[in-house]
Parts: structure tokens; sequence; C-alpha cells
């Protein structure tokens, strides 16, 4: 993995955390849109990117590990109490083991989704090349997509809570060290095509829980409807996703 991706990834999350902190306090219409976009662009990548790269090859265990990693986020969001979709329930006073709580799930859960990044461009193409390489951005850019507003909410929720500033970027700092951290545990590695799949069938199965509860989440007021700028906005990121198929 090249040196700007670890770079971008480190970035997206430290910018977008420190927005947060300048203005402490959300436009909860800004974040919808935000989450709308990055739910619509993930579940774009993961059905027509992701899912036929795990499923192209004779890879029988790979179903297993993508339900795996959707209830695995289904537990570690019981530990970060949602923010990676944009909750934010502020708890004024909170003791340390609130904080403990949240930042538990959300680096457990960026540490696993980096773990397939630095072998996921020979994993595409070693499957879908046709005889040359090329560079496949995909995992990385919807790992980045949906860390900005998960940084934005995780400060969001923090400064309202309660905890000092210090503390806040202290936080945001290692969130965003947890993707990187997990690409460079399994850059040196010699990881096989199966255990290449599962890994990303574990992303994937993280990826389908996150998208598809910010897009059941964007109904207006919960009265199932969706507001034409939101619909707009999921389509936008729907779009984007699909221009990049290749």
């Amino acid at each position: 993995m090249a040196l700007w991706e670890y770079i971008a990834l480190l970035v997206g999350v430290l910018i977008s955390g420190g927005i947060a902190l300048a203005i402490k306090t959300e436009s909860k219409v800004t974040v919808q849109i935000l989450l709308s976009f990055s739910g619509a662009y993930i579940l774009g990548i993961t059905v027509l990117h992701l899912m036929p790269s795990v499923f192209s090859g004779d890879f029988e265990t790979a179903s297993f590990w993508l339900l795996g990693g959707f209830f695995i986020q289904l537990l570690l969001e019981q530990l970060s109490k949602g923010v990676e979709h944009g909750h934010i329930h502020a708890h004024p006073g909170a003791k340390p083991g609130f904080a403990i709580s949240i930042m538990l799930g959300l680096c457990l859960h960026a540490f696993i989704e980096g773990l397939p990044l630095s072998n996921y461009t020979d994993f595409h193409n070693a499957l879908h090349s046709h005889g040359h390489d090329s560079e496949d951005h995909h995992l990385l850019f919807g790992i980045i997509l949906h860390k900005i507003p998960a940084a934005f909410a995780l400060m969001i929720l923090f400064i309202k809570s309660g905890y000092s500033k210090n503390m806040a970027w202290l936080c945001l700092v290692i969130f965003a060290s947890m993707s990187p951290l997990g690409a460079l545990v399994t850059s040196n590695m010699h990881l096989d095509l199966a255990i290449l799949a599962n890994l990303v069938a574990l992303v994937v199965g993280s990826f389908l829980h996150i998208s598809t509860t910010i897009l059941f989440e964007a109904d207006d007021k919960r009265q199932h409807a969706v507001s034409w700028r939101k619909l707009v906005v999921i389509l936008a990121g729907l779009g984007l996703s699909m221009f990049t198929l290749h």
C-alpha cells in the first residue's frame, strides 16, 4: 500500500474531527446528507466491486465470513453506540468507561476494515486483471468516506459529553490510526487468495450492515419517506460507485 493511502486514511478522519471540534455543534441536515451519500457509495461499491471479487473464485468459506462481519458489526455497535452511522447521544458528565466503550467499538471496527487493504489490489488483479495490473482503490475510498461522518459524530459526542479537547484529540488520533494499523499489520504477510477473500468478506459484511442501517434511517422523521434532497444524494453516491465500475 502506497504512503499516500496511509496518509489519506489519517487525514480524512483528522480533518473531519477537527472541524467538529471547531464548531462544537452538529447540523443534523448536513450530517444526514453526508451519511446518505457515504452509505449509498459504500453499498454501491460493496455490491458492484467487493462482493463480485469475493465470490468470483472458489472460496467456500467466504459466505460465512461475510455473515460473521455483519454480526460482528452488530455486536461492536453495542459498544460504539452507533457512532459509525452518525448517532450522537450525549452523556453530560459521562464517566471514563463511556469513552472506553465508544473507542473500543470504533477502533476494533476500523482495525478490521484495514486488514485487507494492503493486499486488496493484488487480490483484485489476481481475479480480474486479464493479463494486466491495475490500481483498485474502491475499498480504500469506501473506508475513508464512512470514517469522515463517524469522526465528526465522535468528536461532537465527546464535546457534548463534557470531555476536554485534549481527550477528544487523543481519541481522534487513536481512531484515525486504526485502519492504517490494520493495513500495516498485513502489509508484509504473504496471504493466499482464500485468506484475502475471507478478510474482504468480513469487511463486506460490516459494510452491508453500516450502509443499510444508514439508508434505512434516512427517512424523514421516521415516516418512511425520503426527501428529494436525500434521494438525490443517495443516487449520487450510487452513481459514483457505478461510474468507477470496470
